[in-house]
């Protein structure tokens, strides 16, 4: 599958950039604003099942092979969100990066029942902004208008696969293929500090955004572009 893609800049250096669950690209916005000022060519895309891409089945080895499909070979820099960092991860093989950075990645899910899918795509049907900032206080009001964007345009058929197949698999690399940084959220991610630790002793760099949620690049930006220094 060819996924919808986003270029922006026109620098030498080459970053490519992965969403998480029911997100768009654009949820890169304010990060992708710093990679093409320090002269990077950012190539954003929307899994499928997300956004202007198409829907189809979904597996974890889809989600990689899209990946393989889209992006080129070689790059600078690979950035990956929560369930995103999971396919980067499985894609490092054919995508080859200098370098890698997974966002409070998803390698581990907690079990799922069915009735927490269920709230999950209700969740997607019926949030409003207000909604959005009372979960999230200190996100921008673009951040609110494309959260609730991404959730219009996510298949809930993905969340159902997500509760079914990803949720209780562990889904942590061996080993870091590439130099990589693990940005793990002090609130709320789903490794926790038990994942941090595991990350760690397998080789990656990790650091931890105290009090920023799973969205750590919209939680917390300025922490974030701190703890990316000498990464990007």
């Amino acid at each position: 599958m060819r996924l919808a893609t986003h270029t922006r800049g026109d620098g030498e250096r080459a970053a490519l950039l992965v969403h998480g669950v029911a997100a768009l690209h654009r949820t890169w916005h304010a990060v992708e604003d710093t990679l093409v000022e320090r002269g990077y060519r950012v190539i954003g895309v929307d899994l499928r099942g997300h956004g202007r891409s198409p829907r189809g089945e979904y597996s974890m080895e889809a989600l990689r092979q899209d990946l393989v499909d889209t992006l080129p070979a070689g790059a600078d820099l690979v950035m990956g969100h929560s369930i995103g960092c999971v396919a980067l991860s499985q894609a490092l093989d054919h995508l080859r990066p200098d370098r890698a950075v997974y966002i409070d990645p998803a390698f581990w899910i907690p079990p799922m029942p069915e009735e927490g899918a269920r709230r999950l795509r209700r969740v997607l049907a019926t949030a409003d902004a207000a909604q959005v900032r009372e979960l999230h206080p200190r996100w921008s009001e673009q951040d609110v208008r494309i959260e609730l964007e991404g959730f219009a345009a996510a298949d809930p058929e993905f969340l159902t696969w997500t509760g079914r197949e990803v949720a209780g698999v562990d889904n942590f690399p061996k080993a870091a293929e590439v130099p990589t940084l693990a940005v793990i959220a002090g609130e709320g991610s789903p490794i926790g500090s038990d994942g941090a630790r595991t990350l760690a002793e397998r080789g990656f760099t990790v650091r931890t955004i105290e009090g920023a949620g799973h969205c750590v690049h919209r939680d917390d930006l300025p922490g974030l572009l701190s703890t990316l220094e000498g990464w990007i």
